[in-house]
């Protein structure tokens, strides 16, 4: 038998002493990893497993550090994944599976989908983070959610060393949570994803008012997927701020659910109030509108404000500390709290 080649051997992960991580997170915080692994491909789990990293260590997984909040310098080794990727595994019936690597941008997946005219994910379009982020926070927007188009993930057991392929039916996915956020946090990595996509005619998602309002002015009566796509980084480029420019996490908080009870109060002093039904006779509230409401939309203090556009957006206007960008959302809580009665929960993971 013939010996591997050696572009065939996966190279050895390499370990950085004192990495500098204020380009890898969006909102621009200063933060020093001790230890740092910048992982190209899933064996080199295998080689860290071996090698007793995860025994010694309870490393932090790093995406593309768009949904954290450094609160200080991590503790522990940061382990980066960038494994690169995208594959057509499968067609049958006008479906498409295509697996993504984990270390993929998120917004090169949907243009590389669009392009290809696969439909599922162009109102996803514009999200910042990688693909292997993506279904641990089951991501969402305009209407669609990742867990509508979510086939199989391939994810590492830190404790067994081994790979395990997880169905829709094991992830457990809810409005931005999954198992991965919860029992499986720190004990699994997620190395690919597998997303069932569809070749043309292709169902179309436009409930959203942003949306409908977008194609009226364009004069599009039955919109493509890449009209879906052009339309929803069109406004999301209008709403929120470029972390190229103005460091953030994009949206701070999940938009909270109350009951039918609570918005019939609600309307009677805001009777403008936005609302989208849920299941349940739950009802859902944009935080934007309540964090504007209680007088947060473009307030800034100090290096921290709340973006003017977006009052979702918690915004670094250059040297703030992630305990700074902790304090100012933990204001507009109880600002909210206080003023509704609501409690804002953040969508962004915070590393203390």
């Amino acid at each position: 038998m013939s010996e591997p080649s050696e572009e065939s051997i996966p190279s050895l992960p390499v370990m950085q002493k004192n990495k500098d991580l204020s380009r890898m997170n969006t909102l621009g915080i200063r933060a020093v990893a001790s230890s740092y692994v910048d992982l190209q491909n899933s064996s080199q789990l295998v080689h860290l497993k071996n090698e007793g990293f995860f025994e010694n260590h309870s490393p932090l997984i790093l995406g593309g550090g768009s949904n954290i909040l450094l609160k200080n310098n991590p503790q522990n080794p940061v382990l980066k994944i960038s494994i690169p990727g995208i594959e057509i595994k499968k067609e049958f019936n006008g479906d498409v599976l295509v697996k993504t690597a984990a270390g993929v941008t998120w917004h090169d997946l949907v243009t590389w989908t669009v392009e290809n005219n696969l439909g599922g994910i162009e109102n996803l379009a514009l999200i910042p983070g990688t693909v292997g982020a993506a279904p641990i926070q089951n991501i969402g927007a305009y209407g669609v959610e990742l867990n509508q188009v979510f086939e199989t993930l391939t994810a590492f057991d830190i404790a067994t060393g081994t790979f395990k392929t997880f169905a829709q039916s094991e992830c457990a996915f809810a409005y931005r949570d999954s198992i991965f956020k919860r029992e499986l946090k720190n004990k699994v990595i997620v190395t690919d994803v597998t997303l069932r996509l569809s070749r043309p005619p292709h169902p179309i998602t436009d409930s959203y008012y942003a949306l409908q309002d977008y194609f009226r002015e364009q004069s599009i009566t039955s919109p493509s997927i890449k009209d879906v796509y052009d339309a929803v980084i069109y406004i999301r480029k209008s709403k929120l701020p470029d972390p190229a420019f103005l460091g953030n996490a994009g949206s701070f908080f999940k938009n909270p659910f109350i009951n039918q009870s609570v918005l019939t109060e609600l309307q009677e002093e805001y009777p403008e109030v936005p609302f989208y039904p849920a299941d349940d006779n739950l009802v859902k509230i944009p935080a934007g509108w309540l964090i504007e409401k209680a007088g947060w939309k473009g307030k800034r203090i100090g290096n921290v404000g709340t973006f003017e556009n977006q009052a979702l957006v918690i915004v670094n206007f250059g040297g703030a500390t992630g305990q700074e960008i902790f304090d100012h959302a933990q204001k507009i809580q109880g600002s909210v709290q206080n003023k509704f009665g609501i409690e804002l929960t953040p969508e962004v993971n915070v590393v203390e």
